[in-house]
């Protein structure tokens, strides 16, 4: 029986490369997989799909799933996910319920806020089977929250929801240090401009 997956992690938890991985296995075993993902994500160029550890492949728009017949498919798969809105999650329960093929979601479950984005509140509202693709803080301990930061190591709390990056911009953190907004002891290490303007390595939370 098709199932409706959502697999969430924070920043840096390989999400695109473990959908990028469970392509390849289904591809491996001659089965046919429609990879998609929001229009709105261009940050690697045009209908594609890229991951922090270089590995990629050719997808399609979201709207890929209106126009042609699904049921050729033996699975789908939605990277970036939390862009969604409430209507495509409705299309992913269609997919899954009226036709038959299990799609599997990946994306951000909450925003550099700490606040749900639209897309991963309904999946987890309605998908069958919910995931935790896990990675870990700077301190050790499993990162929870995506913290957004400015070029001075500066951890936001204020802006658009939706401001496209990735490790230029965001990082996964614990709890704890989120709301300390504390990036670590390396962040000024790995980030020498940011030195100059805040000597003394202390994050601020704005």
């Amino acid at each position: 029986m098709a199932k409706l997956y959502f697999r969430y992690g924070a920043m840096g938890s390989s999400k695109s490369a473990n959908a990028l991985m469970v392509r390849y296995n289904y591809e491996e075993r001659n089965q046919k997989v429609l990879l998609v993902k929001p229009e709105l994500d261009k940050r690697d160029g045009d209908r594609i799909v890229t991951s922090r550890c270089g590995l990629s492949a050719p997808c399609e728009y979201f709207d890929a799933l209106y126009d042609r017949d699904v049921r050729q498919y033996d699975c789908v798969i939605v990277d970036e996910a939390q862009f969604l809105t409430k209507k495509q999650v409705e299309r992913l329960v269609e997919i899954v319920d009226d036709e038959g093929v299990p799609v599997i979601a990946y994306g951000l479950r909450a925003d550099f806020r700490g606040e749900l984005f639209e897309g991963s509140k309904w999946l987890l509202a309605w998908a069958d089977t919910i995931e935790e693709v896990k990675t870990i803080c700077w301190c050790g301990k499993k990162a929870t929250y995506n913290a957004r930061f400015d070029e001075n190591g500066n951890v936001l709390r204020e802006g658009e929801q939706i401001v496209l990056g990735a490790n230029d911009r965001y990082v996964g953190l614990c709890r704890k240090h989120w709301r300390e907004g504390n990036l670590g002891p390396d962040w000024y290490i790995t980030h020498p401009r940011a030195a100059t303007h805040n000597p003394e390595g202390q994050q601020r939370t704005e």
